[in-house]
This record gives structure tokens, C-alpha cells and sequence, in this order.
């Protein structure tokens, strides 16, 4: 398994452009399932996760082509309804073939979803949804087994603001005839996203971005081109990780209406952050802030960057307080920051972080997406050489985070075990 060295203490500096959305690209990509016509996706980042999709579309019926960030998806079989263990276990964005099989075809197996080892993320909300738009549903064998001699439009009240669930039932309503409505929807911008690929297809959504979307669907969905929005987890790492190593960058593409929660906390801690209709620019304090944080639903702080948040709290100057209200378990880097140096007390879903003078680069290991983004963080505002193993959780939701890196001045590199 390849692992990534740092040699940590340099500032960063420069331009960078930002990536396409992993998490907008996974559902538009799923959702082509929808159509038997040809579909462009253009602004796809390239990842891990990503390719899993293409592997898992090609083995329902689809061809998938791909040309730099550009991907062509179009019909080669006739779709199966059954999505496959080995590709479901890797990545937990596969229950969303759920909507789309059983809109079209009244059935879908899918097996229980994988993924990061960040709870249990329990994909009831998916199925309850279904059940209340008329499926049956059952376990058989670890799979989950929908029917629906019809599904029908109706109007469904999520428990909670789950963006899987959004999704999966958005592009199910896309092809039903008639109007659904999603009470309590999520509101992220990957929402927002998917909204207008589903749009361009010949399904009518509104309300995307707020707690009630409706979606009028009808069969017949066509193929469309669409270009993916920039991602916000990716931007909001890169300037974490100039918040905690130093120096003065600029995102180019990057959204500041789809990041202020953290932007707001970036200033808090002493960043001077520049908003621009092109991009974000940061310029690193002497030393930060503590800035206590909770993460919740957009648009509040976005769970994916509390782990490389606490990595910059690590560095402040006294005690942050950070809750975690999205997902249990989500502290697993804790553990491995405390290698650096970093004092960190873990109390179920809240840890405090008591800031120190520097880090020290050590030998440590991710354990999933965000929290290896964060040994990123750290690694390179640690003094000496950081050494972070199984960086394959890192793949799955950064496009070749080290060169990227480089381009800003970081001393980084991938080794092959």
C-alpha cells in the first residue's frame, strides 16, 4: 500500500484551481440510470470512489467512457437490477442505484452499503421512503430487496436531513409521473446540484437548497450534458491546510456561499479570508485561534471537515471544543494526531483539543476519508518528517492530493509500498 511522506514546517503558497464535487458527481453519475440516452458529465474529479462508480455502472449495463474530467455514459446492455457485493462493500454511494432501478423497473437488490468506518450511517431513511411511496421491502442474504408493481408520487417527511436519502428518493421521483414532495430534505449544494441535472433531463424540481423540495418526474428522462460544481470538501481542506502550515493561497473556482460556516470560523481563528466571485483566497495568521465548532446540516458546519479542523486546532493558542452531531465514531484520527503531539480528550461526540506550540512528525494511519485529510493538515504544519500509511482512504476523495499539494510548495510525496 502506497504511503505519503512530509516533510512538514513549509509554508504554502500560490494558485490552485479546485476539483470537481466528489459527493455532486457519485449521485448525477447514478442518476444516468435514469435514461437509456447518452449522458456528459464534465468536471469529474477522478478518485477512488469515482471509478468505483464507473466499475458499478458498467456491470448494471452502461458503457462508461472517460476523457480527462469528462465522462460519457450511455446505454451498452440491457440494465440489471442487481448491484454486486464487491463494489456495493467499497463505497457506500451504491445504495443510490436504488432509486433509479426501482422507478424504472418496479425492483432492485442491493446489498447492505460499505464504506468509511464511521458508524453506522443506517440507510433506514432510504427505505422508509420507498416503503411510503408504495415498495416492499425486505432483507435476504445481507441484500435489500425493494418492490413496487407501481411506485407512485407522494409526499415523504425525512426524520432527519439525510443527504443519501435526498438524493436516492430525488432521482426516484424524477421518473414517476406526478409530484413528490421531500419534507425535512437536506440542503447541501450537492442537492442543489443534482437538481439541475435532473432538470435538464425532463423532471421539473423545486426547492433544492431548502427543507421542502418538490420533484413533478415523468418516464422518458433524456440525456443531457452537465458540468459538476466545485467541491467544497476539497476547498475546504486546502485551506485548512494553509491555516495550519502557513503562507497565502488562492482556490480558484472555489464557492465562498457554499462554505461559510467554515469560512466564518477561519476568521474567527485570525485568517484573513478573501471572498471573490472567482475563487477564495486565504493568508494564514502567526497562530491561530481557538474557535470551537459543532457540526450539523448544511449550512452549518460540514462534518467532513471537522476532522481537518481539530488537525488546525491542534496548533492554537488554548482549548477548542469540537461536537460531532452528524455521525458517531467520527474522532478515529484523534488518536493518530496524538501522535504528532497534539493533546486531544475524547468524550463520546465531543473532544477538546488543547493547543500546543508545535507537532512532530511521526509515523500514522488513516483510517477514512476525512480523518486521513486531516494527518494531511498536520503533517505538513508538524516540524521533521511525517510518514501516513494507508493513504488508499485518502484516494477516495482527493484527486492526487500530493501533486496538488506540491504545486502550493508543500514537501510531499507518495511512496510505493
Amino acid at each position: 500500500m502506497d504511503k505519503f511522506v512530509i516533510r512538514g514546517g513549509a509554508p504554502l503558497s500560490g494558485r490552485l484551481k479546485v476539483n470537481g464535487s466528489k459527493n455532486s458527481a457519485l449521485p448525477i453519475l447514478i442518476a444516468t440510470l435514469l435514461t437509456d440516452e447518452a449522458c456528459v458529465i464534465d468536471n469529474v474529479p477522478l478518485l477512488r470512489d469515482i471509478r468505483t462508480t464507473f466499475r458499478l455502472l458498467e456491470t448494471l449495463g452502461k458503457k462508461v467512457t472517460v476523457e480527462d474530467h469528462t465522462v460519457r455514459v450511455e446505454a451498452h446492455r440491457p440494465l440489471k437490477t442487481r448491484a454486486p457485493y464487491d463494489l456495493v462493500k467499497q463505497m457506500r454511494a451504491s445504495i443510490l442505484v436504488a432509486g433509479p432501478l426501482l422507478a424504472r423497473f418496479g425492483e432492485v437488490r442491493v446489498p447492505l452499503p460499505g464504506g468509511c468506518a464511521i458508524g453506522m450511517r443506517p440507510i433506514d431513511i432510504h427505505l422508509k421512503a420507498f416503503v411510503d411511496l408504495g415498495a416492499s421491502c425486505r432483507t435476504d442474504k445481507g441484500d435489500v430487496v425493494l418492490t413496487a408493481k407501481t411506485l407512485r408520487p407522494g409526499k415523504v417527511r425525512f426524520k432527519f436531513p439525510s443527504v443519501g436519502a435526498t438524493e436516492n428518493l430525488m432521482i426516484a421521483a424524477a421518473a414517476l409521473s406526478g409530484r413528490t414532495v421531500i419534507e425535512n430534505a437536506a440542503r447541501e449544494p450537492e442537492i442543489e446540484d443534482l437538481a439541475n441535472f435532473l432538470t435538464a433531463m425532463g423532471a421539473r424540481v423545486r426547492g433544492a437548497g431548502t427543507a421542502r423540495v418538490e420533484v413533478l418526474g415523468r418516464p422518458g428522462l433524456r440525456g443531457v450534458r452537465h458540468r459538476v460544481i466545485p467541491d467544497r470538501i476539497e476547498t475546504g481542506t486546502y485551506l485548512l491546510a494553509c491555516a495550519a502550515a502557513g503562507g497565502k493561497i488562492f482556490l480558484e473556482d472555489a464557492v465562498p456561499h457554499d462554505l461559510e460556516a467554515l469560512l466564518r470560523g477561519l476568521e474567527r481563528a485570525g485568517a484573513k479570508v478573501r471572498r471573490e466571485a472567482g475563487g477564495i483566497g486565504l493568508a494564514a495568521p502567526k497562530r491561530l485561534k481557538p474557535v470551537s465548532i459543532v457540526t450539523a446540516p448544511h449550512p452549518g458546519f460540514p462534518t467532513d471537515l471537522q476532522a481537518p479542523w481539530m488537525a488546525c486546532m491542534t496548533l492554537a493558542s488554548g482549548n477548542t471544543h469540537v461536537r460531532e452531531e452528524v455521525f458517531e465514531r467520527r474522532f478515529l484520527h484523534a488518536a493518530e494526531l496524538a501522535r504528532l503531539g497534539a493533546l486531544i480528550s475524547v468524550d463520546g461526540d465531543a473532544a477538546t483539543v488543547s493547543g500546543v506550540s508545535e507537532l512532530q512528525g511521526a509515523s500514522i494511519m488513516a483510517s477514512d476519508i476525512r480523518a486521513g485529510a486531516a494527518l494531511v493538515v498536520a503533517g505538513l504544519a508538524a516540524k521533521g518528517t511525517t510518514e501516513i500509511q494507508r493513504v488508499y482512504h485518502i484516494d477516495r476523495g482527493y484527486e492526487r492530493i500530493e501533486e496538488r499539494l506540491k504545486k502550493l510548495g508543500a514537501r510531499i510525496r507518495r511512496v510505493a509500498a
